[in-house]
This record gives structure tokens, C-alpha cells and sequence, in this order.
């Protein structure tokens, strides 16, 4: 009996509405709550994936720009990033220019003139020094670590202060390389509950993209309910013109949230703003207290514990208005070294400081240097950045050592930063043979939309060349920025132009539907005369061929479609259960076949396949046979033969050095001749014949069509690959063919040899 999926009705239909809806839902998104959110690359009938390319462009966008200049970054506000990863990465704040270091010749008349005056009041300080030298000397390390700041300020210079942009608003990586959350599986409902909940408890700056995928997602799916509600109402028999929507409590409540969101972000930023004053107002503060400390005339110790204290006060202060930072450093660093030329602290002590600060600038020469062995060149160049912070930080180191460490951390960044440009030129050839594969998709998807649609089988190959094309697309990755949204664009107007035409052609086609109906219901009538008939063989022959035009027969309007199919499946099972219930009783001599099963039960555990696998193998296949002809046994023992047997066989099978495919179709053979008494087993088999029969024809349309794009492939490194992939397809798919029509031999040679 014949028990297969309706090809050219349910089936078919199925894929087409689901298409249709896809298209659909791309095209005709509301552009006044869309535009802000829209991605990129949204596909008609696959935009979930392809949108992943604007969001891993925007990470990775915010993953190489920390290095923007100050003016950037105070021009675009605190919550955006620079649009050109490549452009801008070469904006290293981590080589020192020459100019900006001092002169040697400079440093050696500043130590004389210490050492001098050192010398003209050592007789009246002495005293005061060494009442504090216990005291100092543990305090020291700490202390000229805070007066790292006017070496470093004439050692980095402008580089400097772009680095301490960085310090004053640091950028948290780990949180940027976090794959963002998908809500493509979401309902609306959903997506409002969990943009309330993230605003309500999240800081404005930490969800800009989560509120943004949120409301792209919400209007979508708001568009593709609208949309189908329309079809449905068109269906029924209404004017599709004259639908209307009902009131969106979701749509509502969702644009609460978001103008709640807007009003605390922007309160957010007004806050950060007026801190960043409040900040500047207390260091300018800071720097008038330590110039203040020059004039005190007050013990040592107890004038350097309140320089201590506003250092560490100064630390504690946040950010600045990036406009003041460098003026600010520079202040204070002067401040700074009019306090120590003041203090006057021991000599000895200072060198100890010094000698300290050029062990840790040497590990940081060595951490450096490591990075040139970070496999990640953007990984590398973000902890760069950190090292030259901690630089600047850390203080002076001895004259003679200066020049010479400095100089090895410069060639480890210089290198850093090179392996960082390079990576982002490899990635711009990348793009650009991307652009070239996306083109190539664009010229086979505009020429499949110019084609017409003539019959249904014709729309079905070009709708499966479309999506083909649109998979395709997913795996090839980013074009050049400048270019990756207009060919998007293009390839999407080709992609809408194909769906434009496939819903005019279902238009057109409801009279052919109509007509189509008529001729089920005759092959309907024909194989209910048959259902009674005793005439198995040649019935059974009329109603294979039945069935044959059934499948060619086109499909029926939707609402009748079920209703026509179990019809004329009910005729066709009718008639294969009588044939299986007759010949399953025809046969007297149970007894004697159960001892013939027996026999070769006993005969197929005693074989031994050996090591000819050839010899082996045609033993088990003339066993398969005998077995076959034997007949049916009796009820009560039916199952437990076919259990015996079909261990022993299995057990033989794994013993030979067969390849799976032999395998595979040894197995089935013992399957197809079991269920040739039981009649529910018979329908079941026949039923996956036609469902064979109908993956053999997808196959070899598959086929067809991943040669044809074969051709499509511009010659590069990655069309190689690419290439091999989909021959890779074509040669497993005609493994596929070739199991599948021994099945169907095997199932025609016992089921219907009646």
C-alpha cells in the first residue's frame, strides 16, 4: 500500500508558504522603527544568520579602535567607537618619539645643580635627615614612584597623554569579546520582558547593543505577525486592502521602555560629564596644595606624609574632560618636581628608587617581548597598551639605564604594532576576495530572477537555486566596509525580485489548482473501483501507475489539499492490506518452513565467514535467499524466528570486512524479506520506497545545482576550499543514489513480485 507524503501537494505546498513567508518578512519592515536597528545583511529567507555579519563587524570594529585620539573620542561621545577598525590602527599610543625625550646633556646640568646645592646645605640638613632617613627609607620606593611623572612626562610627551586617555577612560575587552546574547528565537514577548528587565538593572552604557538587537528583533517579528494575519485574511476571502491591525499592547509597552531607556541614558551621560568637572576641580586643587608644600616651614617627615596624601588623593580622583588631560599631567608633574627639589631627599635613597623602578621597567621589557609570541595580534596589542600605562606610572630609573631600556621597550612595541597593521592588511584582502565571491553570488542570483516561472517544477529548481545561493552567502564572511552594504543590497533586491514573482505566479496559478483538484478526484474514483479487486498482480500494477500520476499531477488549493491526499491513500492501503492479508494466509505448511528457518538458523550460527570475505559474502547472500523462499511459519513463534535470524545474520555481517554501503543494504534485504508476512511491516516498507524515490530525485537535483555553482567561484585560496566542499556534497550525495535505488530494487523484487 501506498504510504508516502503527498509530493505534489502538502510537501510542496509546505516549503512554498514557508519561503514566501521569509521573503516577506524581510521586504516590508516598518523603515520609521527599523532603520536604526536594521542590520547589514538580513537574507529574505535567512536573515537570522546573515545578520551576524553586522554585529561581529561592529565588535570587531570596537575591538581595534581604543587608540582614538582625544578629540575623537569627546567628538562621538562616550558610548560610540570609531566606524574603521582599519583605519585606526595604526593610532598607537605606545612608541615614544625622539623629540619628546630629553636632551641627555639637560639631565646631566639638572643633577649638578642638585648635587651642588646639596653639597652648600649639607651641614645645616644633616641633622633634620637623619632624624627621618629611618623613617623615609621605607617610605621612599612609594614616594619617588609618584615622581615618575615628570620623567615620563618629558620622555612620552604627546604619546603620553593619548595613554593616559586610556587610563581615564579604560575600555573593558573581556566584555567586548562576549558573544552577544541571540534573540532571533525570542517571542515578542519575551523581547519586552527582557529589555524591561536589563534597563531596570543594567547601566545605560553596558546594553547599547542589547537594546538595539532587542528592538530590531521586536519589530520583525511585529511586521511578519502583521503580514501573515494579513495573508490569512486574504485567504478567507477579504480584501487584503482592507485589513487592519488591532491595538499592540507589546509595541506600546516596548516604546516605554525605550524612552525610559533614552531618558537614563541620557541623565547617564549628563552625570559622567559633570563628574568629569568635579574631577578636574579637585587635581587643580591637588596641584595648588603640593606647590603650596614648598613654602611650608614644617618638619621633613610631616611635610612629605601630606605630599603622600595628595598623591594618593590625586590617584583616587576619576576622570577628566579628555581636553585637560594633557595640560593637567604636565601640571602636576612639575608640581611634583618642584616638591622634590625641594625635599632634597638623600641621594642614597633615591638611587635605591631608581634602582627599583629600572627592575620593573625591565619586567615590563620582558612582558613586552613576550607578546611577539601571543598568537592574537589585536590580544597583544590591547595588553600593550596596559604595559605602556604601568610605564608611565612607574617613576625615573638611573641615567645611564635610561636611554637603554627605553630604547628595548620601543623595539618590542614597534614590533607589536606592526604584527597588529599586518593583521589588519591580511584582513582587507580577505574582504576584498569575499566582495569578489559576494559578486559572483549577486551576477547567479540576479540571472535566476531574470528567468520567468512557467510551471511549478520550474519554481521549485529556482527557488532552491536562490536558497542554495543565500547559503552560500552566509559562509563566505565580510566585504570591504565601504562596499559590504551595497552588494547586500544587491544581492537582496535579486533575492526579493525572484519572491516578487513567485507570489504573482501563485496568483495566476489558482484556476490551474482548480483544475488540478478535478483530476485528483478522478484518480481518487479510480482507485476505489480497485480497492475490492482480487486481480492482485495487475491491481496492484494499475494502482502504482495511479499513484505515478498523482505525483505529477500539480498541487490542489491548500484547503482542500489533506482531505483529496487521505482519500486516495485510504483506496490505495485498502486494496496492498487485502493482497498482504491473502498471501499471508495462504500457505499451509507452516510447520515445515518453521523447521526449514530452523535449519538455516542453525546452518548461519555454525558459519564461520573466514578470511574470504568475497566466499563469505555471497554464503550470507545465498542464505538470504533461501530463507526468503521458505514461506510463512506459524503466528505464535513468527517473532522469535525473526529475532534468531536476524542476530545471526548481524553477527556474520560484523564479521566480514564489508564496507558500510554492503553492509547497509545485506541488513535491509533481511528487513524487506521479514516484513513480507507481516502486513504492517509490508505497508511500512512501501511507504519507504516512495520516500526513496523521493530523496533520489532531490539528490540529483542537488547535484545539479552544486555543479552548476561549482562555476561561480572566483580562483583563490578560499573558492579552493570551498570548491572541494561542495564536491565533496556531490560525491556522497551519488553514494546516497546508489543505496537508495538498491533499496528500491530490493523492495520491487519482493513486495510486488506477486
Amino acid at each position: 500500500m501506498m504510504t508516502t507524503k503527498n509530493p505534489g501537494d502538502s510537501v510542496q505546498d509546505e516549503q512554498f508558504d514557508g519561503t514566501e513567508k521569509a521573503a516577506e518578512s524581510t521586504q516590508e519592515i516598518n523603515a520609521a522603527e527599523a532603520s536604526a536597528v536594521q542590520p547589514a545583511d538580513a537574507l529574505p529567507a535567512a536573515e537570522d544568520e546573515i545578520r551576524e555579519e553586522t554585529a561581529v563587524d561592529e565588535k570587531s570594529t570596537a575591538d581595534t579602535d581604543i587608540t582614538s585620539t582625544s578629540d575623537d573620542v569627546d567628538s562621538k561621545g562616550d558610548d560610540q567607537l570609531p566606524q574603521d577598525p582599519v583605519g585606526e590602527e595604526e593610532t598607537s599610543v605606545t612608541e615614544e618619539p625622539e623629540a619628546e625625550k630629553p636632551a641627555a646633556g639637560e639631565a646631566d646640568e639638572a643633577e649638578e645643580a642638585d648635587t651642588e646645592e646639596e653639597e652648600a646645605a649639607v651641614a645645616d640638613r644633616d641633622e633634620a635627615v637623619e632624624k627621618v632617613a629611618g623613617q623615609i627609607e621605607g617610605e621612599a620606593a612609594e614616594a619617588d614612584e609618584n615622581k615618575a611623572g615628570d620623567e615620563v612626562a618629558a620622555k612620552v610627551g604627546e604619546e603620553a597623554a593619548e595613554a593616559d586617555q586610556v587610563e581615564e577612560e579604560p575600555v573593558n575587552y573581556a566584555e567586548i569579546e562576549l558573544p552577544p546574547v541571540d534573540y532571533s528565537g525570542f517571542s515578542r514577548k519575551e523581547l519586552v520582558e527582557t529589555l524591561a528587565l536589563i534597563v531596570e538593572n543594567r547601566p545605560p552604557a553596558e546594553i547599547i547593543d542589547d537594546v538595539a538587537r532587542i528592538k530590531e528583533f521586536f519589530y520583525k517579528k511585529t511586521k511578519a505577525e502583521f503580514n501573515e494575519k494579513r495573508l490569512n485574511f486574504a485567504k478567507e476571502g477579504g480584501n487584503i486592502e482592507d485589513y487592519k491591525s488591532e491595538p499592540d499592547e507589546l509595541e506600546n509597552r516596548i516604546k516605554g521602555i525605550l524612552e525610559t531607556y533614552r531618558s537614563r541614558r541620557s541623565d547617564f551621560n549628563r552625570i559622567q560629564e559633570s563628574e568629569k568637572q568635579d574631577n578636574l576641580r579637585r587635581k587643580l586643587e591637588i596641584i595648588e596644595q603640593i606647590k603650596d608644600l614648598v613654602n611650608r616651614e614644617e618638619a621633613i617627615n610631616k611635610t612629605f606624609q601630606e605630599f603622600r596624601n595628595l598623591q594618593n588623593s590625586w590617584h583616587a580622583t576619576g576622570i577628566v574632560p579628555q581636553s585637560a588631560v594633557k595640560d593637567l599631567w604636565e601640571n602636576y608633574h612639575h608640581s611634583v618636581e618642584m616638591f622634590y627639589d625641594y625635599i632634597k631627599i638623600n641621594r642614597e635613597l633615591r638611587d635605591l628608587d631608581l634602582r627599583k623602578n629600572l627592575e620593573t621597567k625591565i619586567v615590563l621589557c620582558e612582558k613586552a617581548e613576550e607578546l611577539l609570541m601571543e598568537p592574537n595580534a589585536v590580544t597583544a596589542f590591547k595588553l600593550l597598551q596596559d604595559y605602556h600605562n604601568q610605564w608611565r606610572e612607574i617613576g625615573p630609573v638611573p641615567h645611564e639605564n635610561k636611554n637603554d631600556v627605553w630604547e628595548r621597550f620601543r623595539e618590542a612595541t614597534t614590533k607589536v604594532n606592526k604584527r597588529h597593521h599586518e593583521f589588519f592588511e591580511k584582513q582587507k584582502d580577505d574582504q576584498k576576495k569575499n566582495l569578489d565571491a559576494k559578486t559572483a553570488l549577486c551576477e547567479k542570483a540576479e540571472e535566476i530572477a531574470a528567468g520567468e516561472i512557467l510551471t511549478f517544477a520550474d519554481f521549485k529548481e529556482k527557488s532552491d537555486a536562490i536558497l542554495e545561493c543565500q547559503k552560500l552567502w552566509k559562509t563566505i564572511g565580510f566585504a570591504p566596509k565601504k562596499h559590504n552594504n551595497k552588494i547586500y543590497q544587491r544581492f537582496r533586491t535579486a533575492c526579493d525580485n525572484f519572491f516578487e514573482k513567485k507570489r504573482a505566479f501563485f496568483a495566476d496559478s489558482k484556476e490551474i489548482q482548480v483544475k488540478n483538484l478535478q483530476l485528483k478526484t478522478e484518480l481518487c474514483l479510480k482507485a476505489e473501483a480497485l480497492q475490492e479487486s482480487t486481480d492482485w498482480k495487475e491491481t496492484s500494477e494499475m494502482l502504482i501507475r495511479l499513484q505515478k500520476e498523482w505525483k505529477e499531477t500539480g498541487p490542489v488549493p491548500k484547503k482542500y489539499s489533506e482531505k483529496i491526499w487521505k482519500r486516495f491513500r485510504k483506496a490505495c492501503d485498502t486494496f496492498f492490506t487485502r493482497k498482504s492479508e491473502f498471501f499471508a494466509g495462504r500457505d499451509t505448511s507452516y510447520e515445515d518452513n518453521l523447521k526449514s528457518k530452523l535449519a538455516i538458523i542453525g546452518e548461519l550460527e555454525a558459519f564461520d565467514p573466514g578470511d574470504d570475505m568475497k566466499a563469505g559474502f555471497e554464503k550470507l547472500k545465498d542464505i538470504q535467499k533461501r530463507w526468503t523462499e521458505i514461506g510463512y511459519v506459524p503466528f505464535n513463534r513468527k517473532e522469535e524466528i525473526a529475532r534468531r535470524y536476524k542476530e545471526a545474520l548481524n553477527k556474520k555481517f560484523d564479521k566480514l570486512k564489508l564496507d558500510d554501503e554492503d553492509k547497509n543494504i545485506l541488513r535491509y534485504r533481511s528487513k524487506v524479506d521479514s516484513a513480507r508476512s507481516n502486513p504492517r511491516a509490508a505497508s511500512k516498507v512501501r511507504s519507504e520506497r516512495e520516500k526513496f524515490y523521493s530523496r533520489i530525485k532531490q539528490l540529483e537535483s542537488d547535484i545539479v545545482l552544486w555543479e552548476n555553482n561549482i562555476g561561480f567561484f572566483a580562483k583563490s585560496a578560499k573558492a579552493d576550499t570551498m570548491i572541494r566542499e561542495v564536491e565533496e556534497k556531490i560525491a556522497e550525495a551519488r553514494r546516497n543514489i546508489k543505496l537508495l535505488e538498491e533499496k528500491v530494487k530490493l523492495i520491487d523484487s519482493s513486495m510486488y513480485e506477486d
